[in-house]
């Protein structure tokens, strides 16, 4: 009996053939990274990622994309059409067998493109599986030619639906609600964002982007147009238009060493922080790769000779670091190559070898140029990494004091930290709590087995205005790194982040709901992006979200975490309503505390991501830096967001 039962539960039949489209929607996350917002806008990317193949190619010039009033969006491109013959092979049409099969497409055709878009090379079949409804429309030999599919199956056979002078495709795609169940509503600023930098990736190419969803005081639709002649030169001026300038050039280059496209663009500026931005086939390398280290070891051995050569590092007392020529630097490197290899935990590392002689060549010869050309920008930059260098000697000392002071204190914890009783990382959590009268609360009603509680006294210092050593001079960020078991610098690798030792997977920020708790989560995440990055990469930094409200009635109680919940709750409980404002973490009591922001089972934990770096660092160096105009004109933008206390 056991053996026949034996049978039944595993044979021939058990074992699953999924092929192509059913793997797709089976397992959508090896094709797009995840099913929430980040793999719901990569549907968007793929199918642009094949109007760009079209423009590298030099067939393409225009990409059109909206965003529809249902949330479907569709891309339009004045390419060559996809081909819509019949394929040898698959005895369909062309244009079938690219909407339905997975790993096809032109791209794999060295004779159609020589470089391509697109991290996995799924292309639009992928997208097509991973929507309700999708159709493309191809105009091309004089005529208009259709196909429709509804999950990945198509529906009819392509046809000849009307005649046409244009040429080019147009592809319509709604995601699928079976598989997208977070949320199925696009981003207009993330998808914007990325078009931006798409068109300073690509010159020449116009993409426009419109948000069918809403209109202005015209009555038009949402929309911008993205177009740059200069590429990279205008990229790097977008990025650091919230910065000093040290040098008033962009210096840049563009040309192909070793048969590899190389295009290249650079300021220095009077910050303390360093910015570069890698690029290959499109695909921003945010763990950097070979084209990165081509990038710095051009720019370290350029420099430093020309440093040596001026005699100003004459009186220097000790030797100056890679590190030193990159403080104050914004760089962007953008390579093109035929068949990138990549590696690294999120597949974002090139790691062609050939790539770092093609881009040390190009950086150095374009330095070279620019050192002569202009002695007095030259003399400029030299004396910046001077002053870099004897920062980072500063900044050694002050992380050696951190050091030897978690030494000499036995476990080196903080006394404000009030740890936990678990050992492990995986299962722990810190608070990171605004204030001590808070953070008082917090311990009360923290669970002791797996969260510890760290108090921060007011506004941690502002990273982005404040060099290095005085930043681990800092009392509440040593007691920040000493909380966390990391350190940050070795020898070899100044920024290296010695991750393994991190004491906390889940690190929270909980910050009163008001304008100044705002600010302070605000200094905390730039002070994480600037010097501990790796913790928001790897998914452990999160922001805690109080209530607002709580409203009662009788023995009736709610809580609601914004004006429409609490008019919501109103209405619903009738008349004679009691509604507390929260105006800061420290007017609930441990209980409320734990019930609405720290116990697992009914907390919302907004998790830190990093879409797009170079966004990312634009939009810190515009909150927290110098300049008060863009930093004004982004508030009133998004100040139907903020919470502001009269």
């Amino acid at each position: 009996m056991s053996e026949e039962l034996n049978k039944k539960q595993y044979s021939a039949d058990s074992i699953q053939a999924l092929e192509g489209m059913e793997h797709v929607r089976m397992r959508p996350s090896m094709y797009i990274g995840d099913v929430g917002v980040r793999g719901l806008h990569h549907l968007v990317y793929e199918v642009v990622d094949n109007s760009i193949d079209e423009a590298l190619a030099g067939h393409c010039d225009t990409i059109r994309v909206a965003i529809n009033e249902d949330n479907s969006v569709t891309v339009e491109d004045n390419g060559r059409g996809i081909p819509v013959d019949i394929h040898k092979k698959e005895g369909i049409s062309a244009l079938e067998v690219v909407m339905t099969k997975i790993g096809a497409g032109g791209k794999f055709d060295k004779d159609s493109y020589k470089v391509s878009g697109g991290l996995h090379g799924v292309g639009v079949s992928c997208v097509n599986a991973l929507s309700e409804s999708l159709k493309a429309t191809v105009y091309r030999d004089g005529k208009i030619w259709e196909q429709e599919y509804e999950r990945g199956k198509t529906l009819y056979p392509v046809k000849a639906v009307g005649e046409t002078d244009l040429r080019g495709t147009v592809v319509t795609f709604k995601p699928d609600d079976q598989i997208f169940k977070q949320t199925l509503e696009y981003n207009y600023d993330t998808l914007a964002s990325r078009m931006r930098e798409l068109a300073y990736l690509n010159k020449g190419i116009r993409i426009t982007l419109t948000d069918r969803r809403h209109t202005d005081d015209k009555g038009e639709f949402l929309g911008e147009d993205f177009y740059s002649e200069e590429g990279l030169k205008e990229f790097i001026r977008f990025l650091d238009g919230n910065r000093e300038p040290l040098i008033e050039d962009v210096i840049s280059m563009e040309g192909e060493k070793n048969g590899i496209p190389v295009e290249v663009a650079m300021i220095y500026n009077t910050s303390f922080n360093e910015n570069l931005h890698s690029y290959v086939n499109n695909i921003n390398t945010h763990e950097g790769g070979t084209h990165l280290s081509g990038f710095r070891r051009g720019l370290t051995t350029t420099l430093k000779k020309y440093a040596d050569n001026s005699g100003l590092l004459d009186k220097l007392k000790f030797e100056i670091a890679g590190d030193d020529f990159r403080e104050g630097l914004t760089a962007i490197v953008s390579v093109k190559v035929a068949e990138p290899q990549f590696e690294g935990q999120t597949k974002t590392k090139l790691g062609n070898r050939e790539v770092t002689s093609a881009v040390s060549q190009a950086v150095s010869e374009m330095l070279e140029n620019y050192l002569e050309e202009h002695p007095n920008d030259a003399k400029t930059i030299v004396q910046k990494v001077i002053l870099a260098a004897q920062a980072r000697h500063a900044a050694r000392k002050a992380r050696e004091m951190v050091q030897r002071k978690t030494v000499m204190s036995g476990a080196g914890l903080p006394g404000k930290l009030s740890d936990c009783s678990e050992q492990d990382p995986q299962k722990c959590e810190v608070f990171l709590v605004e204030g001590d009268s808070a953070g008082g609360t917090a311990k009360q009603g923290r669970d002791r087995n797996f969260q510890a509680i760290l108090p921060l006294r007011g506004k941690i210092l502002n990273v982005e205005k404040a060099m290095s050593h005085k930043v681990f001079e800092n009392e509440e960020i040593r007691n920040i790194f000493t909380a966390l078991g990391v350190t940050i610098g070795t020898e070899e690798d100044s920024k290296a982040l010695n991750i393994e030792k991190l004491r906390y997977h889940k690190i929270v920020i909980m910050c009163d709901a008001d304008v100044d708790g705002s600010h302070i989560a605000t200094l905390i995440l730039t002070f994480f992006f600037r010097y501990m990055k790796e913790l928001i990469e790897n998914g452990y930094v999160y922001i805690a979200t109080p209530p607002l409200y709580l409203v009662k009635k009788g023995n009736k109680k709610e809580y609601a975490w914004n004006d429409k919940e609490r008019d919501v709750l109103i209405e619903q409980f009738g008349g004679n309503v009691n509604v507390q404002r929260y105006k800061g973490l420290g007017e609930m009591n441990a209980e409320q505390l734990w019930d609405t922001t720290m116990n697992p089972e009914f907390r919302t934990l907004r998790q830190v991501t990093i879409d797009n770096g170079s966004e990312a660092d634009r939009i810190f160096s515009m909150l927290m830096g110098d300049e008060v105009p863009p930093r004004r004109e982004f508030i009133e933008k998004n100040a139907i967001y903020a919470n502001i206390d009269a």
